[in-house]
């Protein structure tokens, strides 16, 4: 059975590929800290080794793939992955896209061209949010991709109506997050209540739908 296309195989190594070489190709000229680490003001407060700094995210990337292509073979439910697996490629193809775009900043960073970082980072976490909600709208029951809690795992009900609350939270932390950016100076706070929205209320919810589907049991 095969869960990964040649179309996404190809557009992921070609991000990959093209990282490592605009990594080789700036190296000489980069400094030989990196900055790595941006605070919540969009300033520097964390740096890397020369080497480490550069090709640690094009790596990483090539990690994510490896393991977009392997997890399907070691799901159990692997079946089920089957039955939304272009949703299943988007997501890991749009991820590789995200690092990649992440990547691009602290190159230009570090060549010294200077940005809000933060304001840049922030459209690209929403457009990570809405491709979230959209695998959530069509993910299966399974061990490793969506929301694996103890009872949306327990109950394939629970798993269905957590993820179909979960989607809409998912689209509606992307909308806060990109609303955030009217507000600079409350950016931060707008991208924290998305995570806790999208993130937090999806696993007490389906607790709660256990609970009330085995209520007496």
């Amino acid at each position: 059975m095969k869960y990964y296309s040649l179309k996404h195989s190809v557009i992921s190594l070609a991000l990959v590929a093209i990282a490592l070489i605009l990594a080789a190709y700036f190296y000489p000229v980069l400094p030989n800290q990196i900055a790595s680490h941006w605070d919540a003001s969009g300033q520097v407060n964390g740096y890397m080794p020369k080497f480490w700094g550069i090709f640690m995210v094009p790596l990483l990337m090539l990690g994510f793939f490896i393991i977009g292509v392997v997890i399907p073979y070691l799901d159990p439910f692997r079946k089920n992955i089957e039955e939304f697996r272009n949703y299943y490629e988007l997501f890991w193809t749009g991820m590789l896209t995200f690092f990649f775009y992440i990547y691009l900043l602290m190159l230009a960073w570090n060549l010294g061209y200077v940005f809000d970082f933060v304001v840049f980072l922030v459209p690209a976490f929403a457009a990570l949010w809405w491709l979230i909600a959209t695998l959530l709208e069509h993910t299966k029951q399974n061990w490793f991709i969506g929301i694996r809690t103890p009872w949306t795992l327990s109950d394939e009900r629970v798993w269905a109506k957590t993820h179909k609350l979960g989607a809409k939270l998912f689209k509606t932390g992307a909308i806060v997050m990109l609303v955030g950016i009217l507000f600079p100076k409350f950016i931060v706070s707008f991208f924290v209540a998305a995570i806790v929205l999208s993130a937090v209320v999806p696993v007490v919810y389906s607790f709660v739908e256990y609970r009330r589907l085995h209520k007496g049991q």
